[in-house]
């Protein structure tokens, strides 16, 4: 019997000129894969962090994200209420851990590999048949920040050099975590594998892009804690997992390469008043984006201290 998949993504209205990328990878992935997929979508048209330059801007993103969606075989939600990443895969592990047999987080700057759902479904089998019901899983990704990260990278990317600043990347380091690469580059990476490598992690390490979960890992009653209400929600969901199931095994498939546009520079589109030559200056330039920054921090640093009172939104527009 085939392994029963559910995958899930975000789509904040300012990401309208990125989301076709993700979808056209998915589909090709759906395609290749001969068992169930539930595709699931939430738009949020929600203007209380970032405010669109006009109301007939917000139109029209609205119309072309639904036309690049419009496909019968994905659950999509449109909403005008604030919802974060960490809001919306808190949701998505709960409403599918008891449809389906494993979960994925997709991501609107994200681009799938044809191959993943045949991969993790011989996975999932392999990982029940030894006793392994509960797992995590993650695909290889581009040279990131530092040599923690070097067991996630793909082997193509690992011995390449760091760039730790904008002003030392060039448009020809298509291994840094600031280049945008295409779907067909990705292919070219990944058309070279003939033999898996999947290796098991001594401890986890992983980030929300792609990340694969055994829906028995939801079931066992982890997820992202509420107080993680903007930012680490990887993170925080990484460490509720050791703390409820500890060191389960997390599987990486190192020679397949799951793509992260992090760094994608249509990603925040037609935002009113944000300033900045980078993705990360644009954020900062909001005033509430340093705010909740610190305070999701905080509440996630304080996950498990008794004496800790988390903030919330409410805290932010105080503040």
């Amino acid at each position: 019997m085939k392994t029963k998949f559910a995958i899930g993504c975000l789509i904040q209205w300012y990401e309208v000129d990125i989301i076709e990328e993700y979808i056209d990878s998915l589909k090709e992935a759906i395609e290749a894969y001969d068992g169930e997929i539930l595709v699931d979508f939430t738009i949020s048209m929600n203007q209380d962090l970032e405010k669109c330059v006009s109301d007939e801007q917000l139109n029209i993103c609205k119309s072309k994200i639904t036309r690049q969606i419009l496909d019968g075989r994905f659950k999509t939600k449109i909403t005008d209420d604030l919802i974060t990443i960490a809001d919306y895969r808190r949701e998505f592990n709960e409403k599918y851990c008891d449809k389906v047999d494993v979960l994925m987080w997709g991501e609107s700057d994200a681009l799938i590999p044809q191959q993943t759902f045949n991969i993790l479904d011989n996975l999932h089998k392999q990982s029940i048949k030894i006793g392994n019901p509960k797992y995590l899983a993650f695909f290889s990704t581009c040279k990131m920040w530092d040599d923690t990260w070097k067991q996630l990278e793909h082997p193509d990317f690992t011995d390449k050099p760091f760039f730790d600043s904008p002003k030392d990347f060039k448009p020809d380091h298509w291994w840094s975590l600031r280049y945008t690469m295409s779907k067909e580059e990705m292919n070219k990476i990944n058309d070279k594998t003939e033999d898996l490598d999947v290796i098991t992690l001594p401890q986890h390490k992983f980030n929300g892009c792609g990340l694969v979960i055994s829906s028995e890992v939801i079931r066992a009653g982890v997820n992202i804690p509420r107080s993680v209400f903007f930012v680490h929600e990887d993170s925080a969901f990484m460490n509720m997992t050791n703390k409820v199931l500890g060191n389960i095994p997390q599987y990486v498939i190192k020679n397949i390469l799951l793509v992260h546009n992090r760094n994608h520079p249509e990603k925040r589109n037609y935002i009113k008043g944000e300033s900045g030559d980078t993705l990360n200056l644009k954020r900062r330039s909001n005033d509430w984006y340093i705010k909740a920054n610190q305070m999701c921090e905080q509440n996630y640093i304080n996950l498990f201290n008794p004496n800790y009172k988390s903030f919330t939104w409410e805290d932010v527009w105080k503040s």
